[in-house]
């Protein structure tokens, strides 16, 4: 096994962990079999987490273990993710999974809901309050703004070709993970090894994750839908990350009134993963 440094942040997010069990639960949305898990009291306020391209449901666990106490936390794994269905026809552009959360939301009877996503989760997220302003409470979107260049967009395809090679255990591919993302808490990587991958027939190891969601990673404009974003919002934005530049930050200051930016120094894509501690202070402070 591989040896991760001690320190006081991982212990807190250890101990949170252990006290908050989550529960892992389905629900069937226009056909597709989405996957959530659970935290905290049916009757707390609901918090949907939306995770990225590059996560899962679970890689949430440290963080909405310390938020089940104030919230319903329901951290899903997005169609074609995790232990949710892939879609036959390879529909996965921002909207598709917006409708799967819309969905989601009408099953359970989900109202006044704050949504935080990351990276794609994120834009999920705001196109989830502007369609749906009457149940929204408020939005968290985690280093994404409107905006997918090109440049980002055609990142996807060469990452999921060479991943398709596979690793040869479980371990190798933490490992992997470990010396790409320094700065991310291992009990993160740890959760994505073991909730977001599978043997294969052939004993490689690979990602639980449709081929086909680089279709839906296209260049993607979502001004018309966060122009119309009437909850409180907040843009919490790693110091490394370019996804969100100054001159889209100065937009949404313009375009939102109400918006909140905020910007964690040093930091990369996912700033709450990397300083779980300062980033839920911040988020804290938002939903007061």
């Amino acid at each position: 096994m591989i040896a991760i440094p001690f320190s006081a942040t991982i212990l807190a997010l250890s101990l949170a962990m252990a006290q908050a069990q989550p529960e892992d639960r389905y629900v069937t949305v226009g056909g597709l079999r989405i996957h959530y898990v659970e935290w905290g009291s049916p009757d707390g306020q609901p918090m949907i987490l939306l995770h990225g391209i590059g996560r899962i449901a679970r890689t949430f666990d440290p963080l909405a273990a310390r938020l089940a106490g104030d919230y319903r936390v329901l951290a899903v794994d997005m169609r074609g993710h995790g232990d949710s269905a892939w879609h036959p026809d390879g529909d996965y552009l921002v909207e598709d999974y917006v409708t799967d959360i819309e969905g989601l939301a009408a099953e359970l009877g989900l109202a006044d809901i704050v949504l935080w996503g990351n990276s794609t989760g994120g834009r999920v997220a705001q196109v989830f309050a502007a369609r749906n302003p009457e149940l929204t409470a408020a939005v968290i979107s985690e280093d994404v703004g409107p905006e997918r260049p090109s440049t980002i967009a055609g990142s996807l395809a060469g990452r999921i070709r060479r991943e398709e090679a596979g690793w040869a255990t479980e371990d190798e591919l933490l490992g992997e993970l470990i010396a790409s993302s320094p700065r991310t808490s291992e009990p993160v990587l740890r959760a994505y090894v073991e909730f977001g991958s599978k043997r294969r027939d052939d004993g490689r190891v690979v990602w639980k994750r449709d081929p086909a969601i680089n279709d839906g990673f296209v260049p993607t404009d979502l001004w018309r839908f966060v122009s119309e974003i009437r909850s409180p919002i907040i843009y919490i934005l790693g110091g490394r990350s370019t996804i969100v530049p100054a001159e889209t930050q100065t937009e949404l200051r313009r375009v939102l009134p109400q918006v909140e930016i905020v910007t964690m120094p040093g930091l990369g894509h996912y700033p709450s993963e990397e300083n779980p501690e300062e980033f839920l202070e911040i988020v804290r402070a938002f939903l007061d």
